[in-house]
């Protein structure tokens, strides 16, 4: 799942520098008034700026993603080897990184939502729904991970084998549903980047 979300941050960074195209030349090859006005209007200014600070939040997540990823192959050998401490130990850890992560999540989605209900056209208004909507899923998986972290920390008994077992199953599962939600997360965000690349070839 971690995997994915570095794409996802790769792919929006990528598409910020698309839009950057798009303001640039969605008004050539297109002399009918009010296209030009709207797309260099002082709210297409402010989306943009909007849009540049949602990913400076996400630039930071890439930090806890290389934190959190590192707890999780930590965590991955400490179940292995059934060291409870350790189980409980990093699974804590990962409780607050996750939620650091999901507070720069929301601070993102925040950020962008304010630029769609800014005054542009319609290709840019798309691309913000969509890459809102890829984020939603984002926040749906952090949560789900977040779950599933304090599932190991609160839950893996050192002294009862079969409840160890149950949790660890558990856990699988909460983590295969996670990689689904992020599947979705992907879907929109390419979806978006499409849509960036279409518009800046309508300019050119």
């Amino acid at each position: 799942m971690m995997d994915k979300l570095k794409h996802q941050i790769m792919f929006f960074a990528l598409a910020y520098l698309l839009l950057c195209v798009l303001f640039s030349s969605c008004g050539k090859g297109n002399n009918s008034e009010g296209s030009d006005t709207l797309f260099f209007s002082d709210d297409t200014t402010a989306a943009a700026q909007l849009v540049a600070e949602a990913n400076e939040d996400l630039n930071k997540i890439k930090i806890k993603y290389n934190e959190n990823n590192a707890k999780r192959k930590e965590l991955i050998e400490a179940m292995k080897s059934n060291n409870t401490e350790k189980v409980r130990s990093i699974s804590d850890d990962l409780v607050y990184l996750i939620k650091d992560g999901m507070d720069l999540g929301a601070s993102a989605i925040e950020k962008i939502s304010k630029a769609r209900d800014k005054n542009t056209n319609a290709d840019f208004k798309e691309y913000l729904r969509l890459k809102e909507e890829s984020l939603q899923k984002q926040m749906e998986a952090f949560e789900n991970y977040r779950q599933a972290a304090r599932l190991l920390r609160d839950g893996y008994d050192p002294k009862n084998e079969k409840q160890r077992e149950a949790v660890k199953i558990e856990f699988a599962t909460k983590y295969e549903n996670i990689q689904k939600i992020m599947e979705v997360a992907q879907q929109y965000s390419k979806q978006a980047n499409d849509l960036a690349k279409e518009s800046a070839k309508k300019g050119n």
